[in-house]
């Protein structure tokens, strides 16, 4: 038997509607986040996790907290599984913030993420991540499922730093919708264990592959 995660995203903030960054700046659910978070769960739930793991900010706390109500499981509050900060770019849209740094702006989209005060790069986001979701997963046993309750860009960069893709590769996975979960998932190949990433932005819960690409 093999482990499971379920990287799942927090429900929509009012923050997110205006197209504002919101990064560890607690923001909390609007009215359809909380409706959000309420449906995911109950698909969630089928699933059957045996630990649930969330951001302390509290969009995400209250999206793990309908998932406990069904399940009857406590959230682990965790920092760790926080937004990347984004610095003085916090409550600025992408425009507002292309405007008050030019300069800091056009190092952030040349691979530079240094230059916006304040700011986490994206790798320093990924490794605080990976220590969180690498540790509950060391308590986990096999067969049974984690759910990691956060953020868009920390779980983008966290899962791909977790799977082991190299750094420039990370652009090429598209974000994360609200209330949206992405799946990694433990094989074996002969004495060896590997994780993959069976789904991606997904909304529906896995289903086994028919397929003759299996490794395990």
């Amino acid at each position: 038997m093999t482990r499971t995660v379920v990287l799942w995203r927090h429900g929509r903030t009012h923050w997110n509607v205006q197209g504002k960054v919101q990064g560890t700046t607690d923001v909390p659910l609007d009215d359809v986040g909380r409706e959000q978070a309420k449906a995911a769960a109950a698909r969630l739930a089928a699933l059957l996790p045996a630990a649930i793991a969330s951001s302390d900010l509290s969009r995400a706390l209250d999206t793990a907290e309908a998932l406990a109500t069904l399940t009857d499981l406590p959230v682990r509050s965790d920092e760790r599984l926080r937004e990347m900060n984004f610095g003085a770019r916090e409550g600025l849209s992408w425009a507002e913030a292309w405007d008050k740094f030019p300069e800091g702006m056009q190092a952030w989209v040349s691979g530079d993420e240094t230059q916006i005060p304040g700011s986490e790069t994206h790798r320093q986001a990924a490794e605080r991540f990976v220590s969180g979701v690498t540790e509950y997963l060391d308590a986990l046993d096999d067969g049974s499922t984690l759910v990691i309750v956060a953020h868009g860009a920390v779980l983008r960069v966290g899962a791909c730093m977790f799977l082991g893709i190299d750094e420039p590769s990370w652009r090429r996975f598209g974000g994360i919708s609200n209330c949206n979960w992405s799946v990694l998932e433990e094989s074996r190949y002969r004495d060896q264990r590997y994780w993959r990433l069976t789904d991606w932005n997904a909304v529906t819960l896995p289903e086994p592959v028919m397929s003759d690409d299996r490794m395990s």
